[in-house]
């Protein structure tokens, strides 16, 4: 009995003690990774694929060009390609898609309700906006079908195709199939992803809505041929379970990766994010080309949006920095004393971590007089580093190994995507946070037509290390900062139309939230976005003292204009009075005076000549002006940039001609 009961007890520990996968623990936790519903999940599926795809390019210097494509897929045709049989309906009332006679009556008084609600509030928003009744009206009328086909099941195949370093033959598999198996984990740089996951997340969405494997097609520059893979991922084992491999012939020289997965989703739900979203990402990244097709069931929903490259300007790719001593904890410095080779505590603490000389580490060895070599420490030996590092100050990180996307290119992602009437760009300098640095940057636009900038409101656009964030904006430290702004001090109105941009780059995004959607208040980050902020609006407020200036002049030329007709008729009158001058008053009259009133004698000196002469006058008077303002404000601000490209991704160019103003290129 006593043996059956240690038996017992020795299974129930061994159950307890029984441990999940890295891949179990995602697939049970999908929500922290921006999987929760299937919309959402769609979207952060297109989200993971697209930025993994612009990491490819920019890790070999390669312009970006990423074309994706999703195709819808019903769940009748999903259920035939899948040879899953439709079964004929017995029992209706199992289904919850149907519904009793009293349920439709009450949706249809609803709908009803509903429907004359969105009439009154359509008519009020046409008073303030001007925009058409009728398109409002079919706006809200999209959504709500969009919310009506939530309920559905409806699945779509992914494709996300690139230009970038392609991946290895024999580590595809490992790469995208096993979860939390990356060399970049405990390394400090910038990056686009929050967990490192990527494309692994969405073939565990996949293999738990559809059970489909995933496909991936990838060469890497050189190689004769192009791998393919079928596999899925074997959650309890975290492993990666290839169904097919095989390697076919790169007779293009492609390089690239392309991967396919069917997964579950709604498009119609989250179709504004992601194309607000495509929007977002083409801003930020101007020298990438993002083509992206919906290929719906009903194919007069499908659509195509095409965001072109605008420069060949690329930022450097982030570096890989060492640690901040700040920012080390017990267990980080324990792992990396035991992987030293250092013989001296001194040249470790000056090899291993960034902001520390070698004259600074003799100093700190020489006060925790431990002069030993790193791996013949002991607990409490390393409990003491550890504990005296917390206490020295050591100099922030500068910031050199961050890759922010830069003004030029800022600028020119807000112009290209926008078109407003005017934009300010400022690139702060580094600061540092709990041992990390970061940068921001900043762009404030006014007017423009485009949609995205709605008039009488501030609309604030945040990216953190280069990606669009589109949730939990009402909490985030961007939008915050941007609000308790006084526009009004800058001369700015948001009856104009302002539109916010601002960028933070770090090798540590203090997000908030296990969502990662947004980033919390904090002191040192909100100084820094309104020092970006402040110095935009600074900038436009000149620029619209300018613009104001110049309405001035045109208003004033305008004036002018409209006496010149009074005034010729006015003097031709006077002069023709005299043009029967006596000998006694030529003594008054110059030779060139004397000609003229002989022309209008002979009438050969008509209105029209005058009002010629005195228009030319204006326009003359008019340029001397402005020439003079220009030369005059010309050193009191920096010289607006202009950017011209070609619509064509590639074209045939003649050589350059420079004049140390400018540079011209003509196409051939």
């Amino acid at each position: 009995g006593a043996r059956m009961v240690a038996k017992g007890a020795s299974k129930s520990r061994a159950k307890l003690s029984q441990q999940k996968s890295p891949a179990e623990f995602f697939a049970e936790n999908k929500t922290i990774a921006g999987f929760d519903t299937p919309a959402k999940s769609l979207y952060t599926s297109v989200r993971e694929l697209i930025e993994n795809s612009l990491d490819a390019a920019e890790r070999i210097g390669v312009l970006p060009e990423v074309s994706v494509t999703l195709e819808e897929i019903s769940l009748e045709r999903f259920q035939k390609l899948h040879g899953v049989e439709a079964t004929e309906r017995v029992d209706t009332g199992l289904y919850k898609d149907m519904e009793t006679k009293k349920e439709k009556l009450k949706r249809q008084k609803e709908e009803e309700k509903q429907r004359k609600q969105a009439q009154k509030e359509a008519q009020k928003k046409a008073q303030k906006t001007g925009e058409n009744v009728e398109d409002i009206l079919r706006r809200q009328e999209a959504g709500r079908k969009a919310a009506a086909t939530r309920s559905k099941r409806v699945f779509y195949k992914l494709t996300c195709s690139d230009n970038g370093s392609g991946m290895p033959s024999d580590d595809i598999p490992n790469m995208l199939g096993r979860v939390l198996s990356s060399t970049k984990y405990n390394s400090v740089q910038q990056t686009r992803g929050k967990f490192g996951l990527g494309a692994k997340m969405v073939l565990i969405w996949s293999q738990m809505r559809v059970a489909q494997p995933m496909e991936v097609k990838s060469s890497v520059a050189g190689q004769d041929f192009v791998s393919f893979y079928r596999f899925n991922i074997d959650l309890h084992k975290n492993a990666p379970i290839v169904r097919e491999h095989r390697k076919v012939k790169n007779s293009s020289g492609w390089r690239g990766t392309e991967i396919s997965v069917v997964i579950e989703g709604n498009f119609a739900s989250y179709r504004s994010k992601l194309l607000r979203y495509l929007k977002l990402i083409a801003i930020i990244t101007p020298y990438a080309t993002f083509d992206f097709r919906f290929v719906a069931e009903d194919d007069k929903n499908s659509m195509h949006h095409l965001f072109t490259r605008r420069t060949d300007k690329m930022p450097p790719p982030p570096r890989e920095a060492k640690h901040h001593p700040s920012d080390v904890d017990l267990e980080l410095l324990k792992k990396k004393i035991a992987g030293s080779t250092n013989k001296k505590l001194s040249k470790f603490l000056s090899g291993d971590f960034s902001n520390i000389t070698s004259t600074m580490a003799n100093r700190m060895v020489t006060e925790l007089k431990l002069d030993i070599a790193p791996r013949q420490m002991n607990d409490s030996q390393l409990l003491k580093l550890h504990n005296f590092m917390q206490q020295v100050r050591f100099a922030d990180p500068d910031g050199k190994d961050l890759s922010p996307a830069g003004e030029y290119n800022l600028r020119l992602g807000v112009m290209k995507e926008l078109n407003p009437d005017m934009v300010a760009t400022h690139q702060g300098t580094a600061y540092a946070l709990e041992g990390h640095a970061f940068i921001v940057e900043a762009a404030v636009s006014i007017g423009g037509k485009d949609p995205a900038i709605e008039a009488n409101q501030l609309n604030v656009f945040r990216f953190a290390n280069r990606i669009p964030l589109l949730f939990e904006q009402g909490n985030d430290v961007i939008t915050r900062t941007a609000n308790q702004l006084k526009w009004n001090k800058y001369k700015i109105g948001l009856e104009q139309g302002i539109g916010v941009f601002v960028s933070i780059v770090s090798t540590k995004i203090p997000f908030k939230g296990t969502s990662k959607e947004y980033i919390g208040e904090n002191d040192k980050i909100s100084a820094a976005i309104k020092r970006s902020l402040e110095q935009c609006a600074q900038q436009l407020r000149t620029k619209l003292a300018k613009k104001e200036e110049a309405k001035q002049q045109g208003e004033k030329k305008k004036n002018l204009e409209l006496y010149i007709p009074d005034v010729s008729r006015a003097v031709h009158r006077v002069l023709s009075t005299l043009k029967d001058f006596d000998q006694t008053k030529k003594r008054c009259i110059r030779d060139s005076q004397e000609e003229l009133l002989d022309g209008i004698k002979k009438r050969k000196v008509l209105v029209t000549h005058f009002t010629e002469a005195l228009k030319k006058y204006v326009d003359k008077k008019y340029e001397e002006d402005g020439l003079q303002y220009q030369m005059q404000n010309k050193n009191k601000s920096r010289v607006e940039d202009i950017f011209l490209a070609s619509l064509a991704s590639e074209q045939k160019l003649m050589p350059p001609l420079t004049n140390g103003v400018c540079t011209i290129q003509f196409l051939k």
